[in-house]
């Protein structure tokens, strides 16, 4: 590793370079935001920090991370509305792609070594699909798995509209004969009922409680940094909403979604998604990624949408003794509780 990569928890009076950064590298997205996380940790009680790795004076790569604490220790991964918290590269103009792979290579081994030095007791990071290369995590003893999602392209909704399935366009239109109507209200209160609900039908936790997930939209609303979109029928009840999160260009991304479990059948989770491409392509952005694609009934609806399949990165590092123990006991506690 070359001397001259070195790594820095940047202050918060440096990031105004982060941002300039995370706009640049292909892996940049709002999770990479001081600010995003920021607001994350206010609502769900964690803590940021940027890890920066600098070759020269020029920042060569990093990773914004969001911190919790659990008994065995500080730990670090994805959590709901963090789909992704990996690292981000410097992107060089080089007569030779050896050299570029060359120095992407001394910057993740620098910044490797840096994340072993905080002593996480669980250190997991989720990276967009443009990181392909994690051969030095490897060599370092991490394991290296598979996730998908799919991204859409909105740049050209023409074509995108011949690559959505027939039978979405034709519930799309339907809607749009029902009159159904598709706003840019905001109507969080509408929004955390439906998600609510389907958290209920799921068995699954909210992904922070009303008080707090009402603060974090706020916020990020007022940074321009979400849009709250809604499906109403005529009357003007709301029975589809999705949040996206926004962030630099040219990806955004799929928060939340939820829909009114009466009218599953009606069509209006594919009308609520075409006029959110509509409007988010009308704000310059060319591309959204709906957010994971494992197996199940909402990956098939998100494939009929016409994005294509990604396959990303999920780095682990190996667990601190006490975390592997504790997973372990867990379980046999539960069963004696």
């Amino acid at each position: 590793m070359g001397l001259d990569y070195r790594s820095e928890v940047l202050p918060e009076s440096r990031y105004e370079e982060w941002l300039k950064f995370v706009a640049r590298s292909p892996e940049g997205s709002i999770y990479a935001l001081p600010q995003y996380l920021a607001a994350l940790c206010r609502a769900a009680g964690g803590r940021s920090t940027v890890l920066a790795v600098r070759h020269g004076d020029e920042l060569a790569g990093g990773v914004a991370l969001y911190e919790d604490d659990s008994r065995f220790g500080p730990w670090v991964a994805p959590r709901p509305l963090l789909y992704y918290n990996g690292i981000l590269l410097r992107r060089y103009e080089t007569r030779y792609p050896s050299e570029q792979t060359s120095r992407h290579l001394k910057t993740v081994e620098a910044l490797e070594a840096a994340l072993a030095r905080q002593r996480y007791a669980r250190l997991t990071l989720a990276s967009r699909s443009s990181l392909t290369d994690a051969r030095a995590f490897l060599a370092a003893g991490w394991s290296v798995v598979p996730r998908y999602t799919y991204l859409v392209k909105i740049g050209d909704l023409g074509a995108l509209w011949n690559r959505v399935e027939q039978n979405l366009r034709r519930l799309v239109k339907r809607c749009e004969r029902e009159s159904m109507s598709f706003h840019d209200d905001g109507d969080f209160d509408s929004f955390f009922r439906l998600h609510t609900a389907i958290m209920e039908r799921r068995n699954s936790q909210q992904y922070l409680s009303e008080a707090a997930f009402r603060g974090f939209f706020q916020e990020l609303r007022a940074a321009s940094l979400c849009r709250l979109f809604e499906a109403r029928m005529p009357d003007g009840n709301v029975i589809a909403s999705q949040l996206v999160l926004l962030g630099p260009k040219p990806v955004c991304h799929l928060g939340a979604a939820a829909t009114d479990e009466e009218f599953q059948r009606s069509g209006v989770s594919a009308f609520l998604r075409w006029k959110s491409f509509e409007a988010l392509s009308a704000l310059g952005y060319a591309g959204v990624d709906l957010t994971d694609a494992a197996l199940n009934p909402v990956t098939h609806f998100k494939g009929q949408l016409g994005g294509d399949l990604e396959m990303t990165l999920v780095l682990d590092a190996p667990r601190s003794l006490g975390y592997r123990i504790g997973s372990r006991l867990r379980p046999l506690f539960q069963r004696v509780r």
